[in-house]
């Protein structure tokens, strides 16, 4: 897919996944989910994992070309692709559990 299609997906996650001292370890945990779900759908998206301080900011956030996309949008060209959003969305939280146990496994 060309370049200024790839959808940027920027996903927030809660220090609070990873216990009580998630505070503590949600900096190095993102950077290792990062580098853990590159390979994911990399196709169709760009990931960019960042801890979630704000609860008032959404947990995922999508742009094509730095330009924000409504869910609408997101849904629609999900469909141009084949995919289903929620599916997409649904699977890569699965994906990210399955690191959050394994991080917490080493810890």
């Amino acid at each position: 897919m060309p370049e200024h299609r790839i959808v940027s997906v920027l996903c927030r996650i809660e220090p609070g996944c990873l216990g009580p001292d998630g505070r503590e370890h949600i900096e190095a945990f993102c950077a290792l989910a990062q580098q853990a779900m590159k390979h994911f759908a990399a196709d169709v998206v760009t990931w960019t994992l960042v801890p979630r301080y704000d609860k008032t900011q959404p947990e995922m956030e999508y742009s094509v070309a730095n330009k924000s996309l409504s869910r609408a949008q997101v849904i629609q060209y999900f469909n141009t692709l084949g995919q289903d959003v929620d599916t997409f969305e649904e699977t890569f939280n699965d994906k990210l559990t399955a690191f959050i146990n394994l991080y917490l496994a080493r810890k």
